[in-house]
């Protein structure tokens, strides 16, 4: 029996409403995936990923297994490379003008401590938000956890300051190859202090004393990680952020500066993460 001919295929049915849909597909898919590492070449980690094409408004639905037969096939290098190309299929397979794809995933590299020198695994939250359709779109960012101390509590305290963990979120357009080494070694020389997985006593007295020398209010966090990525000369537009989790307040302490403002860009709608939150060779 030919079973293909046999299960009537209702996605393909017509639609008689005469209303498109601008992005149909699948969110939240988790799935084993390799990408580019700047010490070890290639690294597998896990991605979560959310895939879209548009629906013309004559057809009543999309086939939703053709995006994981997309990414099965692409799974063992996601890259900025890549990125054009896995968007075109999807575009090709689905018969759609338009294709969108985002995903993120922890990516980890390898750190000394400081005095010690031992070493430990950082894990750092990855991104990459591509959308094809009359252009190819690409941001690809990073969000990176650091520690700050409150240079207004240090001036004004006869014993220590108040400090606190922070993330910086740094979301990129490009010109030419990167490593997202480069980038959070960029915001790591940008803020009090640098966060480790794993310190001895004199790492901490060591990364303690060095965060106090150099107080950073979130304003100088976002204004020293942009005067930074600007030395570069590779970004067509970036944005970035630092929120500081302030110990002694009920709230953050929140900064973002965008390179040429605008609306916000077509691939972060219907996007993975709920804020604007890659060792990845393009």
């Amino acid at each position: 029996m030919n079973f293909q001919r046999s299960i009537l295929d209702v996605q393909s049915l017509r639609d008689e409403r005469n209303i498109p849909i601008d992005k149909v597909g699948v969110r939240g898919v988790r799935y084993p995936i390799s990408v580019r590492d700047r010490r070890k070449q290639l690294q597998h980690t896990v991605g979560v990923f959310d895939l879209f094409v548009n629906l013309p408004h004559d057809f009543k639905g999309t086939h939703m297994s053709r995006f994981i037969e997309v990414l099965n096939e692409y799974r063992d290098e996601i890259s900025i490379q890549k990125f054009q190309e896995i968007l075109e299929k999807i575009k090709t397979k689905l018969s759609a003008k338009s294709a969108h794809m985002n995903v993120e995933f922890p990516y980890f590299i390898e750190k000394e401590a400081p005095v010690t020198r031992t070493s430990s695994l950082m894990s750092y939250t990855c991104f990459m938000r591509g959308a094809l359709a009359e252009r190819f779109d690409l941001i690809a960012g990073v969000e990176v956890p650091v520690t700050t101390v409150c240079p207004c509590s240090k001036e004004i305290s006869d014993h220590g300051a108040h400090n606190q963990r922070g993330l910086v979120r740094v979301q990129l357009r490009f010109r030419k190859f990167f490593w997202i080494e480069e980038i959070i070694e960029m915001v790591e020389a940008s803020v009090s202090s640098e966060i480790y997985s794993l310190l001895k006593r004199p790492d901490e007295k060591f990364v303690t004393e060095r965060a106090y020398e150099n107080p950073m209010f979130v304003e100088d966090v976002v204004r020293a990680a942009v005067s930074r990525l600007n030395e570069k000369d590779n970004f067509t537009w970036y944005r970035i952020e630092a929120e500081n989790m302030e110990s002694i307040h009920n709230h953050s302490a929140y900064a973002m500066i965008e390179k040429d403002f605008q609306p916000q860009p077509e691939c972060f709608q219907g996007a993975l993460l709920a804020q604007p939150s890659i060792g990845l060779k393009p």
